[in-house]
């Protein structure tokens, strides 16, 4: 992914308002690890990545930037949430399932690319497969006659099968058995490794295609995936994957303050928790992870992680885990002016997303200005007044003030709706006015 700093931070801002320090941190790193694998590969094993620690209260941006992160890049990138893991010993996940976690991730990449590259490859086998089935070949002692006969029928057939002129046609196709995959990236090797062998074995024996009648045009889709199958090197797939992942790999760890035990616990007696952070230390400090495609090292796997530490501090994890993530950076509360840009200068704003979704319904709406500036002031207020959420309390306040006009959408077809100041206040004042009511609903 060969982007300039620059060029990350003005993408993350058509979708995330503020926030420019942690912009700027992640395009940064970001950045670092492109450098990086331009140098020599004595120079490139010294230089460690930078894990970046973002604080922030909830609904500031932290895992926007994360999903925004992984449609933006062609890296191996996954977001996990920290409190689903446990100790080793109790049940649950371990925390090395991430590491495999991002191994199929990085897998589903290099294979969509590989599948990309034989895209031409995979059209000929499909058009072959269907125009044998529609025109079937000559036997070997046909007299040259037939033969020119047949070449000139099997182009026409081509040009047919190409128009969408036989789509209609029905043909009778062999549909090899799929053997069950196992991905389960919870399981320690060896065990993925015995479920794999027994899925061979009992694809193995029954190995009789399905024969399946179906038209043309079904058949072009059902081919295409077999081919795509077929011609895929796996082996060298899985060993670019791993390595991928292993130079270019980034994993986002959220609500990783879930995770940190209070000071204010006293005599700190969480040893699930702090268990957790103990397994986490040596993946993030860089050490070999076992995965059925093989062995990966973790030692370049960028670590981003995030959390709100209303409860708990940075400074209760662990001190050898703070040491691993040296870029801290504090995210800003939203405030009204920022809820007002999130509904106007975002590219997938809510606002848009309502108008498109009633669109459907054939009604045209549109939002006024003041009434813009309404729903930010209330949605800030009510979180003032209970929990800030931060610019999650939008989807709240807007589905309230929608509420009847969503329901009754398909009465008003054709009709422009105009959402104005005095309809919001109509919806919301009371809810917002009243605290305990506002509590339970917006």
């Amino acid at each position: 992914m060969n982007m300039t700093p620059k060029e990350t931070v003005a993408y993350l801002n058509e979708y995330v308002i503020g926030q420019d320090e942690a912009k700027k941190t992640i395009a940064i790193a970001l950045r670092t690890r492109f450098r990086r694998m331009q140098l020599d590969e004595e120079l490139q094993d010294d230089i460690m990545p930078k894990n970046i620690l973002m604080i922030g209260s909830t609904g500031v941006g932290k895992t926007e930037i994360a999903r925004r992160l992984a449609k933006l890049m062609n890296l191996p990138f996954i977001k996990v949430e920290a409190s689903k893991y446990t100790e080793v010993g109790f049940v649950g996940r371990d925390v090395e399932s991430m590491v495999r976690d991002l191994v199929m991730a990085s897998i589903d990449i290099v294979k969509k690319e590989h599948q990309a590259k034989n895209i031409e490859q995979v059209g000929n086998y499909v058009l072959d497969a269907i125009v044998d089935k529609l025109l079937p070949p000559l036997p070997l002692m046909a007299s040259n006659e037939k033969k020119e006969e047949y070449k000139f029928s099997r182009e026409r057939m081509i040009e047919r099968v190409l128009s969408g002129e036989m789509d209609d046609k029905i043909i009778e196709i062999e549909i090899p058995k799929s053997s069950l995959e196992f991905n389960d990236t919870n399981l320690p090797p060896e065990m993925a490794k015995v479920q794999e062998s027994f899925s061979q074995m009992f694809a193995g024996l029954n190995k009789q295609d399905l024969k399946k009648e179906v038209c043309v045009f079904d058949a072009k889709h059902i081919l295409k995936a077999e081919a795509g199958e077929k011609l895929l090197d796996m082996q060298g797939i899985h060993s670019e994957a791993l390595k991928r992942a292993a130079q270019g790999g980034i994993i986002f760890l959220d609500e990783i303050d879930k995770i940190a035990v209070s000071s204010k616990n006293e005599g700190r007696n969480d040893p699930g928790k702090e268990g957790v952070q103990r397994d986490l230390l040596p993946i993030v400090e860089g050490s070999s992870v076992s995965t059925k495609f093989g062995q990966i090292k973790t030692d370049h796997i960028l670590f981003i992680a995030a959390g709100a530490f209303h409860v708990s501090k940075p400074s209760d994890l662990i001190p050898e885990l703070q040491g691993r993530f040296p870029l801290r950076v504090e995210l800003n509360p939203m405030d009204e002016e920022s809820l007002y840009l999130i509904l106007t200068q975002t590219k997938s704003s809510l606002l848009r997303q309502y108008e498109a979704l009633l669109k459907v319904e054939g009604m045209e709406l549109s939002f006024d200005d003041e009434a813009i500036r309404a729903l930010a002031k209330l949605a800030q207020s009510a979180n003032e007044k209970t929990e800030d959420i931060g610019a999650r309390r939008l989807h709240t306040v807007i589905e309230k003030v929608l509420e009847d006009i969503s329901f009754n959408a398909d009465e008003r077809a054709g009709e422009k709706v105009v959402i104005t100041k005095e309809l919001v206040h109509e919806k919301l004042d009371k809810l917002v006015e009243d605290e305990d009511l506002a509590r339970y609903i917006l």
